[in-house]
């Protein structure tokens, strides 16, 4: 087979999903992981990813303060629901409210970096890294997270983006991601002739190495399809999930959970958060879908008897300005809140809430804890990682997980 053939062919293999990307680890594959074999432990970690620079004061609201009501007026979030310490939820947040309640939801306030970034690529990069330096680093977190903890697993389905590509997080050396917008598209769509030379590598490849390299690479990643396929295709949900692409998305990971994949970590993105102009209506909307998926997500598992095994991390790559801008909506700022949900968390309140008036020369909010602290937390009492060999320092733990 020609270069061009094989460049062409792995290109174009499966909808959905790099195969560039993934075919190295796919040669290390048997046939056991299609067996439903757990790789590396069965606790898993889903990441939701809140696009466009979540507003903070929005979903987390001090409506006790007095700056808050002189910082906002057409922004402004009437009736939340208590918390406590002067703090609310968004309204909409019925679920979420009800999941702090039970103590299963920890909100971490005031979240950033040191020298913030206001630029979403930019921004978004160093969450996604876990590294101030951004994309100088050759790996995601989360790809420096999985394979630390699962070296030796050969499951192709270890890590799973659902979306049209995977973020940067999960970039790897070893186990590299698989990615999809539904199960049902992640199947063959070549060209015909390109199909050709895939069909014909369901042969050995003879002496040839390269093909049978090729050869392993089909057999592997078609039972993978297959699988992701089956496990969505045959799935009845326990909870009834709302229209929506976030709750059709966490109602995938759902399905895949409980299909018995192998998956350590699950990533789903919800966007619209940049909210310039017309904001209030605008995030309402939001906080509805979130909360409704959410919702679902949680009673799905815990009928299904997986709750135990899920922890859901949710951040964005900033919040957002104090004062609301002239177009009844909100600008890019620094510091915000992330939420961590599940029966394992130690649900409440962590770090300290910022000041609305002791801002930064910016005049955004004062960063409170640094996220790597989150993610420390994550890394060794939950996917029980050495914080350092993903992040590079030690950071201070937060005591939000039931280790």
């Amino acid at each position: 087979m020609d270069p061009i053939s094989r460049r062409s062919f792995l290109s174009k293999g499966l909808a959905g999903v790099s195969l560039a990307a993934t075919a190295p680890h796919f040669l290390s594959l048997s046939s056991k992981v299609f067996a439903g074999e757990p790789a590396g432990g069965d606790r898993i970690l889903v990441v939701l990813q809140l696009s466009g620079g979540n507003d903070g004061l929005s979903m987390v609201v001090p409506f006790e303060d007095p700056a808050y009501g002189r910082a906002r007026r057409t922004t402004l979030v009437k009736d939340p629901r208590k918390l406590g310490e002067g703090l609310g939820l968004h309204p909409e947040l019925k679920a979420t409210h009800a999941l702090f309640g039970d103590g299963k939801l920890a909100i971490v306030r005031g979240v950033s970096y040191p020298n913030p970034n206001r630029s979403h690529f930019e921004s978004m990069d160093i969450w996604h890294t876990g590294d101030l330096r951004g994309r100088a680093s050759p790996t995601g977190w989360i790809g420096r997270a999985v394979d630390a903890c699962c070296p030796d697993a050969e499951d192709p389905n270890l890590v799973v983006n659902i979306g049209k590509s995977a973020p940067y997080a999960l970039e790897a050396k070893v186990h590299k991601p698989v990615s999809f917008e539904t199960p049902e598209s992640y199947r063959w769509a070549g060209a015909a002739n390109d199909k050709d030379e895939f069909e014909m590598l369901n042969g050995e490849g003879g002496a040839n190495e390269q093909v049978r390299w090729l050869h392993r690479v089909a057999v592997d990643a078609r039972a993978s399809s297959a699988r992701i396929r089956a496990a969505a295709a045959g799935y009845a949900p326990k909870a009834e999930y709302p229209r929506g692409q976030l709750a059709g998305d966490l109602r995938t990971v759902a399905a895949l959970i409980h299909g018995g994949l192998g998956t350590r970590v699950y990533y789903v993105s919800f966007g619209g958060f940049d909210t310039h102009n017309a904001q209030q209506n605008r995030y309402g909307n939001l906080m509805r879908e979130l909360d409704g998926a959410l919702g679902a997500f949680h009673a799905d598992l815990k009928a299904q008897g997986h709750l135990s095994r899920v922890l859901v991390v949710s951040f964005s790559e900033f919040g957002r300005r104090v004062d609301e801008n002239a177009s009844a909506g909100t600008d890019h700022g620094v510091a915000g809140p992330m939420l961590v949900l599940g029966e394992s968390v130690k649900g409440g309140l962590y770090g300290a809430q910022p000041s609305l008036t002791d801002l930064d020369d910016n005049g955004d909010l004062k960063m409170q804890v640094d996220f790597r602290s989150v993610y420390a937390t994550v890394l060794a009492d939950w996917m029980r990682v050495a914080p350092e060999k993903v992040l590079g320092a030690p950071f201070k733990k937060l005591a939000l997980v039931n280790g």
